[in-house]
């Protein structure tokens, strides 16, 4: 047939060889391909440290969490919750040390924005309070990869995530939330209302990344006002602060139990 590859040998071919081009190419007298070395168990701890040490993440440094929130069109009442419970992260990390703030949220079809680092209430409540939600679908995704950016760039203690679904591909998700985990950076999500395939996925995350998930009803702002108070103080203080609001508040405590 016209345009089949030609079976005669090359001209410099020595008689009795049947080695091409393409067996020299890959190394192997006889023609098969390389034999694959399996990884070691020292290739993957090292593969795995080494990703690591990408993160910039250092004891008694400023806290940063990047505070993700779902602005689609449901998610109004919510959204003005949040705004007026997030001076209390910014109280809580004052006893600890210092926080800054990077306020990520997604709206519309395909509108996904971050604030810069923000490190007072006042101001990012009225950055909150110029926003409104649009309908649109979720993209969590977005958000995952915006942490890892800002992760590597300039450093992350943690990531909070507040919202009530889910419509993307879970798959997808947990190799994002794994490449966090890689970072060290811990994923706190926090979820509204009780779908079985959202707390699924929303469990998976926050174990990849060594985080923790919770749920708070709908309306209830006491309760996202301790899990939000108990996100911050890891942030700031880690493990040690939270063990210590602990003692005080049950939002704590229920992710202390949790986080790797």
């Amino acid at each position: 047939m016209s345009g089949e590859p030609a079976n005669s040998k090359p001209a410099n071919s020595k008689p009795g060889s049947s080695k091409s081009s393409k067996d020299v190419a890959n190394g192997r007298e006889d023609g098969s391909l390389p034999k694959r070395e399996p990884s070691t168990a020292e290739d993957i701890a090292a593969f795995v440290a080494k990703a690591k040490a990408m993160s910039p993440y250092a004891a008694g440094g400023k806290g940063r969490l990047v505070f993700a929130l779902d602005a689609t069109m449901s998610r109004q009442p919510t959204w003005d919750m949040a705004c007026a419970l997030q001076a209390d992260m910014f109280r809580e990390a004052a006893s600890l040390g210092s926080l800054d703030i990077r306020l990520v949220y997604y709206r519309g079809l395909n509108e996904c924005r971050a604030t810069g680092w923000i490190s007072d209430s006042a101001t990012l409540a009225r950055l909150m309070g110029k926003i409104d939600c649009r309908g649109g679908n979720t993209q969590i995704g977005k958000v995952l990869s915006e942490a890892r950016r800002e992760a590597v760039a300039s450093g992350v203690r943690a990531v909070v995530f507040v919202g009530d679904a889910m419509e993307e591909s879970a798959d997808e998700l947990c190799v994002k939330a794994g490449e966090l985990g890689l970072l060290k950076v811990p994923v706190f999500m926090f979820q509204e209302g009780h779908d079985a395939t959202v707390e699924q996925t929303f469990r998976e995350i926050a174990r990849l990344t060594g985080g923790a998930w919770s749920r708070f009803d709908p309306g209830a702002a006491a309760q996202l006002g301790e899990l939000l108070r108990a996100a911050a103080a890891y942030a700031a203080g880690g493990r040690e602060a939270l063990l210590r609001l602990s003692k005080s508040g049950s939002g704590a405590a229920g992710l202390l139990g949790q986080i790797k």
